[in-house]
């Protein structure tokens, strides 16, 4: 088909097609101009005193020393004599003796820990003074080891 024969919306596609043609090479042209000499000075970022990313380097004069020893990367070690007494005190506020299961209220903290049957030493009842170990269950805190005081 010549061009003689082309239809006034195909003139427009083809004149569109080259207008684009022609600013995609002036981009490119300006990006090659304006390109920067790409060296590891201008690739640098540096971190300030406060922690913000700025370009200059910076000042040697405030530099600090620090002792590699004092660094820790971990949480601190806990020293037994920190840690809290595993064996606690509470009193039974309710026991299903049919289904095995009931309720001890913790207290020093006043929470109420789950109770098996299966993890009691002596037999207990409602309103049973009792020391106790958490542990967590399936559901959540399930006290352990279970004794009458």
């Amino acid at each position: 088909m010549g061009r003689s024969k082309e239809t006034f919306n195909k003139k427009e596609v083809r004149k569109k097609k080259e207008r684009k043609k022609k600013d995609k090479e002036a981009r490119k042209l300006a990006r090659q101009e304006n390109k920067s000499s790409g060296s590891l000075e201008d690739m640098l970022a540096y971190v300030d005193e406060d922690g913000n990313i700025v370009d200059t380097p910076p000042d040697p004069t405030k530099k600090k020393k620090i002792k590699l020893e004092n660094i820790e990367i971990s949480t601190p070690k806990l020293d037994p004599a920190d840690r809290p007494d595993p064996i606690r005190k509470g009193v039974v506020t309710y026991f299903n003796e049919e289904k095995g299961y009931g309720f001890i209220n913790d207290l020093e903290t006043q929470e109420r820990v789950f109770v098996h049957v299966n993890n009691t030493l002596e037999d207990i009842g409602e309103n049973s003074k009792v020391t106790f170990e958490v542990e967590m269950g399936q559901k959540g805190p399930t006290a352990v080891e279970v004794r009458l005081t």
